[in-house]
């Protein structure tokens, strides 16, 4: 998995976008969201929350997980879709290779599901007091957080998810993926994203079901949610960097999201820059969501794109 001692410290107020979201409304959740049109001035009122509640619905319903069975949440951040899973009768179980989003986790949400850290690519025998044997989990669950792995890393959590489920069960992966081969550092050559989010590839999307296949998986469902994930927010994000530019817009959002004042000059201007980063390689990516199933019987087979 990447760097996993670099990861092991993101998400945090390190990084000023980072702050700048906590400062609009991010809390347990940590995804980008997903935006209707219709919508997207609520954002103004309420925050990216609704939004990126809503993105967590549409991921755990393609998991189509049952009461009492046992769910795996790899890469689950702060808990709240393990939670979810939780309170809809599943055994649920987050991973996380970042400590202090797993203690957040367990603060919050140890009365619904149990947490522990763990490299999701790698995966220990046991987590939680629950064996991680062959077979024994019904579903998997990954929103937001492959990317993070590398390529070789993406591999082994696709390997380790064929193998820790039962015949039948089925694996949910949700995540931005690249257009094309084109190296990242081309697009981002300051590392302005990169270092925010402390990754250094996205899989191109014609790839991942490739790998699935590769791992076993049948690819059953592939649903691309560019547009009301990725575009969308890179819409909000344009708005944002452009009040963001004048003293009066600075001052406008602040009355709106008060915690936004201890921000200075220069936290502004390096906030403006990486969202300017981020809307580059926007337009290269993509953002993906697979539904890959562990055979029953053996065979596999590859679905088209919706």
């Amino acid at each position: 998995m990447g760097d996993s001692g670099d990861l092991a410290s993101a998400y945090n107020d390190d990084s000023v976008l980072f702050r700048v979201l906590r400062h609009l409304g991010w809390d347990s959740l940590v995804d980008i969201g997903y935006f209707t049109l219709p919508t997207l001035p609520i954002v103004v009122l309420a925050g990216p929350v609704p939004f990126q509640r809503r993105l967590a619905r549409r991921s755990l319903a393609l998991l189509d997980a049952r009461p009492g069975q046992l769910v795996l949440d790899a890469g689950c951040g702060r808990g709240d879709t393990t939670a979810r899973l939780g309170a809809a009768g599943c055994r649920a179980l987050g991973v996380d290779i970042q400590p202090a989003q797993i203690d957040q986790a367990r603060r919050r949400f140890g009365d619904r599901a149990r947490f522990a850290v763990a490299d999701a690519t790698a995966l220990p025998r046991e987590a939680a007091e629950i064996p991680l044997t062959d077979g024994s989990f019904d579903r998997v669950h990954c929103l937001e957080a492959a990317f993070h792995f590398g390529h070789e890393g993406r591999r082994s959590f696709l390997s380790e998810s064929f193998r820790l489920l039962r015949p039948g069960g089925r694996l949910v992966l949700v995540d931005v993926t690249s257009r094309t081969d084109q190296p990242i550092e081309t697009l981002d050559p300051n590392a302005l994203v990169r270092g925010t989010w402390r990754f250094d590839d996205i899989e191109p999307y014609e790839r991942y079901p490739l790998t699935a296949s590769a791992a076993g998986f049948t690819t059953r469902r592939i649903l691309d949610w560019t547009t009301p994930v990725l575009h969308r927010a890179a819409q909000l994000c344009a708005l944002f960097a452009g009040t963001a530019s004048t003293r009066a817009g600075r001052q406008a959002l602040c009355l709106r999201w008060p915690g936004l004042r201890t921000l200075d000059a220069q936290d502004w201007d390096e906030v403006i820059a990486v969202v300017r980063a981020h809307r580059a390689i926007g337009r290269v990516t993509r953002y993906t969501a697979y539904v890959l199933d562990k055979p029953a019987d053996g065979f596999a087979d590859v679905a088209a794109p919706e």
